[in-house]
């Protein structure tokens, strides 16, 4: 009998990880699939560029922390989604902005809102750190560990990710106030929880001509961005079709993150040329390359 062929599946990481298992399982896709760039000069700095990933912000991803649709980085306690290792602050405006939306934020929308926290905030528990926050290390750009400032953990989750049970049920505490009363995403969460899973990059770098420029990317936030450790995440959710059911893609449903990242300007750039492409999609669609997660999901609301 003559079995019909198949092409093996390059799976991107090695096929004992975890990331292996669950791209085997359907769960998530490769990560490696053709993808269209947009790449533009700044309208208010000649020496700016911008290199964008379009083929990410026209998916339609969306965030499913706390829903079931979330399975989590760690199996064993998918409730509190990538909320696993807590989250380190950018610099001192991040903290600063952190302090100021505890301090709004009433207590009804926090689980694990520190028993001191009041008192801190009246100069009385005789700390100088925020209860919320813990002395961790980060790799300096020489690659040595120096001190930095993450929320703390509690029973392997940030302080902010509230479990199932609570009022408001699973998710960020910060995230579910901030939904709720309409406030900036982009202000209230630490920098790196409001980014995620959007990336950007940034180097300067030398034309031919010697004139240095700054590069902006902008891009999907997948597993490896994390390093090596990202192989080792039960489940992601950047290529899981599960993720991939907005009615709109990125570009639209992220715009305050995108603006924040780029700024108004090559913002309405960037948006420009995708509703181009979204009318070029439209007259030929095999012509632009699609994100695979969002050629299949299972529903889109």
């Amino acid at each position: 009998m003559n079995w019909p062929s198949s092409t093996p599946v390059f799976l991107g990481f090695p096929e004992s990880s975890p990331a292996a298992r669950s791209i085997r399982s359907g769960e998530e896709l490769p990560p490696d699939f053709p993808r269209d760039w947009f790449e533009f000069t700044s309208p208010i700095d000649v020496n700016h560029q911008f290199s964008i990933d379009v083929t990410w912000l026209e998916s339609h991803w969306n965030c499913t922390f706390g829903t079931s649709d979330c399975l989590g980085i760690d199996a064993g306690n998918s409730d509190v989604g990538c909320c696993v290792h807590g989250a380190f602050l950018a610099d001192e405006t991040d903290r600063d902005q952190l302090y100021d939306a505890v301090a709004e934020m009433p207590t009804g929308f926090w689980q694990l809102r520190p028993s001191n926290t009041d008192a801190f905030f009246e100069g009385d528990d005789g700390t100088d750190i925020e209860p919320w926050l813990e002395w961790d290390e980060l790799d300096d750009d020489e690659g040595e560990p120096e001190p930095a400032l993450k929320t703390r953990t509690i029973d392997g989750a940030c302080i902010f990710a509230n479990r199932r049970g609570w009022a408001s049920g699973a998710g960020c505490a910060l995230h579910q106030w901030a939904v709720s009363t309409g406030r900036d995403l982009t202000v209230v969460k630490p920098e790196v929880c409001w980014q995620l899973p959007l990336r950007r990059l940034e180097a300067y770098e030398q034309r031919a001509d010697g004139q240095e420029i700054l590069r902006t990317t902008i891009t999907e936030y997948n597993r490896r961005g994390w390093g090596n450790g990202g192989e080792d995440f039960d489940w992601y959710c950047t290529t899981a079709p599960r993720c991939h059911t907005a009615s709109e893609p990125m570009w639209i449903t992220q715009e305050t993150e995108l603006r924040a990242l780029m700024g108004d300007e090559a913002y309405a750039v960037l948006v420009e040329h995708l509703r181009g492409r979204r009318h070029a999609r439209e007259v030929a669609p095999s012509a632009l390359a699609t994100h695979p997660a969002s050629a299949q999901p299972r529903s889109r609301g």
